[in-house]
């Protein structure tokens, strides 16, 4: 089966929509299938990533300068019109049948799908913000929380709508480390701090954070992890500041075993984006901070059900860790309730049945 993704990542976009391509691409080639990659080389872009996982990936020009649609709210991350994508893919998928075209994309609604579809059999669609049409087979929304509603307008009649953090492509090591995270927290303490704020933070809320922690009243044997990518303009200087900390402070980059560093800390401070199914995963009590619009559904829905403490402000962050001992229990006890870490298996058999 030929599969290609189209899917962009950049300073402006972050990382979270290709990592989880990547997860699912990685889990339909184990069965068996030919998966390719279109991606527009935007500033940020992780095109070498895709190729190093061992997949091609057909690269489009990015224009500093250009025009773009207007019409949706995130027209902007595709850098050209819907019209200019729509044409650059043709060139591609034409030279091959493609039995699935799956798309991760804000940036693209049922304009450039229709199209695209002389040119593939079936559509996937791996969206979060239910805020525009669509012409697929697949619709994949791993929100927790998420409603048929949602979408019963957005979609036609035929698509298969996978909605909620049981569809979550969260990678095989995440359900792998789940017992052994969850037994550990049996007895909840605080010995490891995780702070991980997506691989590129470009608001540089990881530095803020550090410099709030300086002031607070934590263990004094506390070791703290700070996780980026290599691509974080800011990395330098929370480099800098992490040494300043009087915790024992180490900055981590481009790990290869984020499952393992969450199984053994016991909080994390993080980003409400796709990393919050992973933290749910194992039972990471986190406090969350809303560094983008289209994590807000994502942090509200956790909230109401005890699976997180949400910071309106950095300010906050000192009156909410220091007093850990009182909702660290409960907040994991909720958290873990959330997903089950094998969303990958349920959407990748899904795909393959439809």
């Amino acid at each position: 089966m030929n599969i290609i993704f189209r899917v962009d990542s950049s300073l402006i976009i972050g990382l979270g929509h290709l990592m989880r391509c990547l997860t699912l691409a990685q889990a339909l080639k184990e069965k068996g299938s030919d998966v390719k990659f279109i991606c527009r080389k935007h500033e940020g872009s992780l095109i070498e990533k895709v190729r190093s996982s061992g997949f091609i990936a057909y690269e489009l020009e990015a224009f500093k300068e250009t025009q773009v649609d207007t019409k949706l709210v995130h027209s902007n991350w595709l850098g050209v019109t819907q019209q200019k994508d729509a044409d650059d893919c043709i060139e591609i998928l034409k030279l091959d049948k493609v039995d699935w075209l799956i798309v991760d994309h804000y940036a693209l609604d049922e304009l450039w799908q229709k199209k695209l579809k002389p040119y593939y059999e079936k559509l996937m669609v791996i969206d979060d913000l239910a805020d525009r049409k669509h012409q697929c087979d697949i619709l994949l929304d791993q929100t927790f929380g998420c409603q048929q509603e949602d979408y019963l307008e957005l979609i036609p009649k035929r698509c298969k709508l996978l909605l909620g953090s049981q569809y979550a492509l969260l990678r095989p090591e995440f359900n792998k480390w789940r017992s052994y995270s969850l037994k550990r927290r049996s007895k909840p303490e605080f010995k490891q701090l995780l702070i991980n704020m997506g691989g590129v933070d470009k608001d540089n809320i990881t530095e803020k954070v550090l410099d709030k922690l300086k002031r607070c009243n934590l263990p004094k044997d506390l070791r703290i992890i700070v996780v980026m990518g290599k691509l974080a303009p800011h990395l330098h200087n929370v480099k800098l500041t992490a040494d300043t900390l009087p915790y024992k402070t180490k900055v981590k980059v481009d790990v290869g075993n984020l499952a393992e560093i969450m199984a053994n800390s016991d909080i994390a401070i993080g980003a409400s984006g796709a990393s919050s199914w992973e933290r749910c995963c194992l039972g990471l009590s986190t406090i969350q901070i809303v560094i983008a619009k289209n994590q807000r559904t994502i942090s509200k829905n956790l909230l109401k059900i005890n699976a997180i403490k949400l910071l309106k402000n950095v300010k906050e962050l000192p009156s909410v860790i220091n007093n850990y001992n009182i909702w660290i229990d409960g907040v994991s006890k909720s958290n873990r309730l959330v997903t089950d870490g094998l969303g990958l298996k349920k959407v990748t058999s899904t795909i393959f049945k439809k």
